[in-house]
């Protein structure tokens, strides 16, 4: 039940922690945030395309049973959601595509919502374990479309100020490189 949701937490904390070492890239919670969910998005992504045997995942196979019966073509359905979120996830690593795939990703939480809801309603099996129980799993999306919104909110420009005197000469070219702001 938790495994999903730390998929988001730990590499969240990581990355705080890379940051707080002196990362800028990881500098603010929101930074890193972005980046746990683009980590959770790797994983939940890539298990649509595989067999059970292959993932620690809920499976192509489970991924298929979580449709409800009004959505067309439920293995089409899943491989498409797959590639929207293998895709997010990589909108939301780089700084021009962030915005669009944050909102995007949070798009997809909600239109999600009603396959973990029929999932739970029908006690639909993931990966051998019951299913994720309402109580948990609504919280647990309103937590993704949150942080995906967040995401995708207007980075402010500016830094923090250093103290006087204080110098870190290749912290703006390693920020342009990979399109850091704060």
């Amino acid at each position: 039940m938790l495994e999903t949701l730390m998929l988001l937490v730990v590499p969240t904390a990581g990355f705080r922690l890379l940051g707080a070492l002196g990362l800028s890239r990881f500098a603010t919670w929101r930074s890193s945030a972005t980046h746990g969910l683009a980590v959770l998005l790797l994983f939940t992504g890539s298990a649509h395309f595989v067999p059970d045997s292959v993932t620690i995942m809920p499976s192509h196979d489970d991924l298929v049973a979580m449709v409800p019966p009004f959505v067309p073509a439920p293995s089409l359905t899943i491989y498409m959601t797959g590639v929207l979120e293998v895709l997010g996830a990589v909108g939301l690593v780089i700084t021009r595509t962030r915005p669009a795939a944050g909102l995007g990703l949070a798009v997809l939480f909600v239109l999600l919502l009603p396959a973990n809801i029929y999932a739970a309603v029908e006690n639909i099996p993931l990966n051998g374990d019951p299913a994720t129980p309402l109580w948990f799993r609504l919280p647990e999306q309103v937590v993704y479309v949150v942080v995906a919104l967040w995401a995708a909110l207007p980075v402010r420009h500016g830094r923090v100020p250093m103290p006087a005197g204080a110098t870190n000469p290749g912290a703006d070219e390693a920020d342009r490189r990979f399109g850091v702001r704060n």
